[in-house]
């Protein structure tokens, strides 16, 4: 009706306008003089680009973020990033718990759709369970941080809790924003700052529903379900060789692990094929890399890690389902089966679809780089790939590219976050379900 709001009908269309009302309110706050450093505000693009990276958990940026906001300005950036880690209907379901210790029922929809619950009735326990679980590791992780940058770096005790908290935060939620201008770099060979970091990061790209299953069936496998058998596999086989290519191809190059000792580089290495599971921190220069490392580190990231999580990309479920449904096809069988179980096909539908959704929102921006930038293909993918992903990662052109090109990235990242076919559902003017059959005929395929 005319001169009134448009009604949110579809889960979908709610957690969209949840995460876009989000941005628009932490650029609101990142746009007042406090948050930033120095005389006068923040400009209009760099609030929105740095508000949706932090609330899309991504990391990339167009400024410095230790020099450039204050600490009200950081204290915003780590609250966008919780909360986007949280989820936008997650977070709100939490607050109306506090106030009311009951959730509605549409409430519970959208929390459902987002947190990927199956049942209505578990969507409280998911909710608090993912606050729980997010806490835990933060906390944990930001003690081991504080007593470190504390007592091996002379930091004064607010300032390592503080940068303890922001990288613990940062870490859990797959974000990758530092309060350092080189990121990590400083602290290459310093296995106290580098693996918490990376197991922080480890364990938030596992998703929440991986986490509650551990902590339920942990010392019980054969137990575990079909998703969580899926994703610790491909979680380990992606760690393992994403480690071993980028310090096999970067092992003698002397801007990133070459002038490191042996203990230097294999700890730097594992960092750097931990942080494509869209993380986006670096120990090493990632502008020097080689770029079969690039190219390496862009199938990671589009890769990206497990769903109902803080991490990005198409997810390791929907590659491994496609993986067993090309390997189905080769070896002549009917149907997918993975871990004694047969894959739904409704689902390899849906993972096909993620898939060609995804690569056609890549290819078409990585063209639209190449035609209004003079950077070459493997830098433009690399950067695109990263938004998209919400990795964070960047070879150091962000910051220079023309405004239209930024605008572009911060619709990667929005559209990466909450994912290509929740975006889709969420524009679809309308949805039919076809209730009869059309006639069956086969073209030719191959």
């Amino acid at each position: 009706m005319t001169g009134r709001w448009p009604r949110l009908r579809h889960p979908a269309q709610v957690v969209v306008a949840g995460f876009a009302v989000a941005i628009a309110a932490g650029t609101g706050l990142l746009m007042l003089p406090v948050a930033k450093a120095g005389v006068g505000g923040a400009g209009a693009l760099e609030a929105l680009f740095t508000s949706t990276s932090a609330v899309c958990v991504t990391g990339l940026v167009v400024v410095d973020t230790p020099s450039y906001w204050s600490g009200f300005g950081q204290t915003v950036i780590l609250t966008l990033i919780q909360v986007g880690g949280f989820g936008i209907m997650t977070f709100a379901s939490v607050l109306v718990l506090l106030i009311s210790n009951r959730i509605g029922l549409r409430a519970r929809l959208t929390a459902a759709a987002e947190t990927k619950t199956l049942g209505l009735g578990d969507v409280r326990a998911v909710v608090t369970g993912v606050v729980k679980v997010s806490l835990l590791v933060e906390a944990v992780t930001a003690l081991v941080l504080a007593l470190r940058f504390g007592t091996g770096y002379d930091e004064p005790l607010p300032r390592a809790v503080w940068l303890g908290v922001f990288h613990a935060v940062s870490a859990f939620n797959n974000a990758g924003f530092a309060l350092h201008s080189d990121s990590l770099m400083g602290f290459v060979t310093d296995p106290w700052i580098c693996l918490p970091i990376a197991l922080a990061v480890i364990t938030g790209g596992l998703g929440f529903p991986v986490l509650f299953e551990l902590r339920r069936r942990l010392r019980k496998p054969p137990e575990w379900s079909l998703h969580t058998k899926i994703v610790l596999l491909a979680t380990g086989v992606f760690l393992v060789s994403g480690s071993a290519f980028i310090t096999a191809i970067e092992w003698s190059n002397p801007a990133t692990l070459g002038t490191l000792n042996v203990p230097g580089k294999l700890l730097a290495g594992f960092f750097q094929g931990v942080m494509p599971r869209t993380a986006g921190f670096n120990s090493i220069d990632t502008s020097e890399m080689n770029p079969a490392s690039w190219l390496g580190t862009d199938v990671l990231m589009f890769i990206g890690g497990a769903s109902a999580g803080t991490a990005g990309g198409i997810k390791v479920t929907t590659f491994a389902v496609l993986f067993f449904v090309i390997y189905a096809e080769i070896r002549g069988e009917g149907a997918v089966n993975l871990f004694h179980r047969r894959v739904h096909s409704d689902l390899q539908r849906q993972a096909l679809t993620v898939v060609l959704l995804s690569v056609a929102a890549v290819v078409t921006s990585t063209l639209v780089f190449m035609v209004f930038t003079d950077h070459r293909l493997d830098q433009s993918l690399f950067e695109v790939t990263s938004a998209f992903a919400t990795v964070g990662l960047s070879t150091g052109i962000t910051a220079d590219l023309p405004t239209g090109l930024q605008l572009l990235l911060i619709a990667l990242m929005f559209i990466g976050r909450l994912g290509p076919i929740t975006v889709a559902s969420a524009l679809a003017l309308r949805q039919r379900v076809r209730l009869y059959d059309l006639p069956e005929e086969r073209p030719v395929i191959g």
